[in-house]
C-alpha cells in the first residue's frame, strides 16, 4: 500500500490544497485548519449550513496565503503568521478555546463575500485543543479547528467501493481526508490501530462518522441532494452514524512524501454495519 494523495484545508470547511509531501506536527498536517470562520458569536462556520464556503479557494506560498473566490476571481492575502494581539473564545462544537484575528480587513472582505458579518480566526501555537479524550492516547494529544481529531485517511478502494454504487461517481473531496492510500481492501483502513506511512507512526483511533457536508458539489457550492450518504446508509451504517474513514493520532512527528510505503502494525476488529 502506498500513500498517494495528501491534503490540507488551511482555512476549516474552505477549499483544500493537494501536496507532495508534509511535515506533521504535534496537532495534525502543518497549516491544516490553522484558520478558520467564524460569527458573531465567535461559532465556526462549515459548508453544512453554508456550501458556497467551498467556492474560496486558498494557496500558500512565499509566507502567505491567498484566498480567491471562484465566482469573482477576486482574492485576499495574508501574512501566514499575521494575527491581532487580542484573543477572544471561540468555539467548534463542544470546545470553546482562544483564538486571534487575522485582520479586520480580511474578516470585511470575507463578511461582504458572504452577506453576513463574520471574522477569520487563526489558531496560535499557544492553543492547545485536546482531542476527545475518550479516544486520546495520553493527555498531549492535541488537534487544530478540525472536527475532532488530527488526520483523517481513506483508502481509494473504499471510495472506489462507493462509487460503483452510485449513479453518478463523486470525487475524494466530498469526505475531506488529509491521506489518500491506493492498494489494499475497501474500509480496511477503519480496522488499522497502529501503523507507518514512511518513517512516521499514526494510531486509527475512530471510524468518522458523515454528514450532510458529503453532499456538497465543491465546484458548484451547492447541496447536490441526499448522496452519498443515503447510498452509504444502506452499508455503512452503526447505530445512528454513518461511517467512512479512519481518524488518526499521530505516533510521532515528521514528514510523509506521496509514494511512502504504508505498513499496518496492528489492526482490530470493525464495528458491525446495519444492512438495509
Amino acid at each position: 500500500m502506498q500513500l498517494s494523495e495528501i491534503w490540507i484545508y488551511p482555512i476549516k470547511s474552505l477549499g483544500g490544497i493537494r501536496l507532495t509531501q508534509a511535515n506533521i506536527l504535534e496537532r495534525g498536517l502543518e497549516n491544516d485548519r490553522r484558520w478558520m470562520l467564524v460569527d458573531e458569536k465567535g461559532v465556526f462556520l462549515t459548508q453544512r449550513q453554508f456550501a458556497q464556503l467551498a467556492l474560496f479557494q486558498p494557496s500558500i506560498q512565499h509566507g502567505q496565503v491567498t484566498v480567491v473566490h471562484r465566482p469573482s476571481n477576486e482574492a485576499i492575502i495574508f501574512g501566514i503568521n499575521e494575527y491581532l494581539a487580542e484573543q477572544f473564545d471561540v468555539i467548534v462544537w463542544d470546545d470553546t478555546m482562544p483564538a486571534n484575528e487575522v485582520n479586520t480587513k480580511v474578516s470585511d472582505w470575507f463578511s461582504k463575500k458572504l452577506d453576513m458579518s463574520v471574522r477569520l480566526v487563526y489558531m496560535p501555537d499557544t492553543t492547545e485543543r485536546k482531542v476527545d479524550p475518550q479516544y486520546a492516547l495520553n493527555t498531549a494529544d492535541i488537534t487544530s479547528f478540525s472536527d475532532g481529531y488530527p488526520i483523517l485517511i481513506i483508502g481509494q478502494a473504499s471510495l472506489d467501493d462507493l462509487n460503483n454504487k452510485l449513479s453518478s461517481p463523486i470525487p475524494i473531496n466530498r469526505f475531506r481526508p488529509n491521506f489518500v492510500f491506493t492498494s489494499g481492501q475497501p474500509f480496511e483502513e477503519e480496522t488499522w490501530h497502529e501503523f507507518t506511512i514512511g518513517t512516521t507512526t499514526f494510531w486509527g483511533v475512530k471510524p468518522c462518522s458523515r454528514c450532510i457536508m458529503t453532499t456538497v458539489d465543491h465546484e458548484k457550492g451547492e447541496k447536490t441532494g441526499k448522496d452519498p450518504l443515503y447510498t452509504l446508509s444502506k452499508y455503512r451504517k452503526v447505530g445512528n452514524k454513518i461511517l467512512f474513514g479512519q481518524n488518526l493520532l499521530i505516533g510521532n512527528t515528521g514528514t510523509v512524501t506521496v509514494g511512502d510505503a504504508i505498513v499496518v502494525q496492528s489492526t482490530r476488529v470493525l464495528p458491525k454495519f446495519k444492512i438495509d
